[in-house]
């Protein structure tokens, strides 16, 4: 069986500076269908005006990862943790037992446009930490795909070599989960493109599949 949702199904947000859709309920967006996949549980299509940005926030449990697709995102953190993050850029931040960070556009002419991922961590309380990595443009999305985009539970390894995610059994699910059946597959277009019956599928398309 195959779920699609159209970009414009999603929980939108404008609020000037920042414009945001949510693939899964978050803040005031609220939709009991589309609570999470598994242990993933934000898919935030984030574009910040220019001198916009986040002020500092607490995160705690939780696997934070951020793909750039355009523009320039300036991130600080408590731990010492500084620095831009660019189009092809791919940034995890394992808030472990606790962190405080910022995110700001980095760039006073130009909007920053970029993906903002949560996933469930498979222990709790753990030291944070953080890494980053700089890829193709149009392959950064594409690297995270099998570690982000699935109803696997999975972490990115904190040990050398640094980068790869590990495979966990699958998450238990609860109502408004999608994918936590055997072999659930979330596939997401970060780009729109047509596909080969010549449709355009549109930047955000999610498509959950439930695969035996």
């Amino acid at each position: 069986m195959i779920v699609e949702r159209p970009s414009a199904a999603r929980g939108e947000v404008d609020l000037g500076w920042l414009r945001s859709r949510h693939t899964f309920s978050f803040g005031h967006y609220h939709d009991p269908a589309w609570m999470g996949f598994g242990a993933l549980r934000v898919i935030n299509d984030d574009t910040v005006a220019p001198g916009g940005g986040f002020a500092p926030h607490r995160h705690a449990n939780m696997e934070i990862i951020s793909v750039v697709l355009d523009g320039a995102l300036a991130h600080k953190d408590s731990a010492g943790n500084e620095g831009v993050i660019r189009a092809g850029d791919v940034q995890w931040m394992s808030a472990g037992h606790g962190i405080e960070h910022s995110e700001y556009n980095g760039s006073e002419t130009e909007p920053v446009h970029f993906l903002q991922i949560w996933i469930q961590p498979d222990r709790l309380n753990a030291q944070p930490a953080y890494a980053q990595q700089s890829l193709r443009p149009r392959r950064a999305a594409c690297a995270l795909g099998d570690a982000v985009f699935s109803g696997w539970r999975r972490r990115i390894d904190r040990d050398p070599p640094a980068g790869q995610p590990a495979r966990h059994p699958p998450a238990r699910g609860r109502r408004g989960d999608r994918g936590t059946g055997s072999g659930a597959t979330l596939l997401a277009a970060c780009r729109g493109r047509r596909d080969r019956s010549g449709r355009t599928r549109a930047a955000g398309r999610r498509c959950a599949g439930l695969c035996r």
